[in-house]
């Protein structure tokens, strides 16, 4: 998960208390901190539910060959992130071969796909996009993202800029005439970005926030029947509760009246800015659009981003299944393949039939 965005939390000491349904809590940021307890008691097995599990290969798609899920019912499928310069290698022209692939793969087994698609990367040595697109003429296509440190952490598409979006639109109105039906569902990556106008002079937060609604509706133009999701933690230039200009609330709204389900990466139920921002969205309204929360490296042992290997450990799944069914509320759950978690504390919790 991106969280440079936090810069913008500088500003929270010069920002008064707005009025706020929680004015009875010392500090409203802080009203779900102790919302985990009620699960603490939750234990394995887990049983089934409305909720759909897949498991996440991030781009590692070969995972999937023989892999534990083709026999265990709990598992609907596998969720698999495919990168916008590896779909259209040049403009206009698309390759969708091991989208394809992995479909019939899936489907031969009784299992469906969950496409990501990526148009940001969290490492400093890949770019996600076309190279067609990093042209003058396209603007540019993609710019850095920055760590709090000042150092590339990665890159992503300037989803702010008219160029940028229309070819976005083409490649979502493509895949959807190849696979919308035929896939589970499809989702576009997190809304945190590190990205300032310092970066990029054409960005602003409010330029921002319409370029991700624009491509909510460009994803449920191309997938009319297929899940569609936008993974909505964080945005630019506010921080909730104290700094709300709108633009996450405005998402999460536009969802529901589309038809876009809203989901986030990295469950973290003891984190402020997590409860604060995907959390307190999801828990707070009622939504006839699918909800999804992903368990991603690092949250089986309560951190993000992270290969640690701990191995005195409590098993959270049963925690974090109940925290997302309970009080999320979620109706599709992304279960990271990182081992020795999965293996370890996943699988017994979801034995196969």
């Amino acid at each position: 998960m991106n969280v440079t965005f936090v810069a913008s939390a500088a500003l929270v000491l010069g920002v008064s208390l707005q009025p706020t349904s929680v004015l009875a809590w010392d500090n409203p940021g802080d009203r779900y901190l102790d919302a985990h307890k009620k699960y603490a008691d939750a234990s394995c097995p887990i049983e089934k539910g409305r909720i759909s599990h897949f498991v996440y290969f991030a781009r590692d798609r070969e995972a999937i060959r023989d892999h534990v899920l083709l026999t265990n019912d709990n598992f609907s499928g596998a969720q698999i992130m495919y990168p916008w310069r590896q779909l259209e290698p040049s403009k206009g022209q698309y390759d969708f071969s091991d989208i394809r692939e992995d479909v019939d793969y899936l489907a031969a087994h009784g299992k469906r796909l969950f496409i990501q698609l990526q148009d940001a990367s969290f490492t400093p040595d890949y770019k996600p996009v076309p190279d067609y697109l990093l042209d003058a003429d396209n603007g540019g296509g993609a710019v850095p993202q920055y760590a709090e440190s000042g150092d590339v952490e990665g890159w992503v598409a300037k989803r702010w800029d008219d160029r940028v979006q229309v070819r976005f639109a083409a490649l979502l109105e493509a895949l959807g005439k190849e696979f919308d039906g035929e896939i589970e569902g499809i989702n576009l990556q997190e809304t945190a970005i590190g990205v300032t106008p310092k970066v990029d002079p054409s960005f602003s937060p409010a330029r921002y926030a319409e370029g991700i609604e624009m491509n909510m509706r460009a994803m449920k133009a191309g997938f009319p029947t297929s899940t569609t999701m936008q993974y909505a933690n964080f945005m630019p230039g506010e921080w909730l509760p104290w700094e709300d200009e709108g633009y996450l609330k405005g998402i999460y709204k536009l969802g529901e009246e589309i038809g876009v389900g809203l989901g986030g990466p990295d469950l973290m139920f003891k984190r402020k800015g997590a409860l604060n921002h995907t959390i307190a969205m999801m828990h707070e309204h009622d939504y006839t659009a699918p909800l999804g929360i992903a368990i991603q490296d690092g949250n089986y042992i309560g951190q993000t981003a992270s290969d640690e290997v701990v191995r005195n450990r409590p098993n959270i799944v049963p925690v974090l299944h109940a925290f997302a069914n309970d009080f999320m509320k979620v109706d599709y759950m992304f279960w990271v393949d990182q081992e020795p978690y999965f293996a370890e504390d996943v699988l017994p919790c979801f034995p196969s039939d």
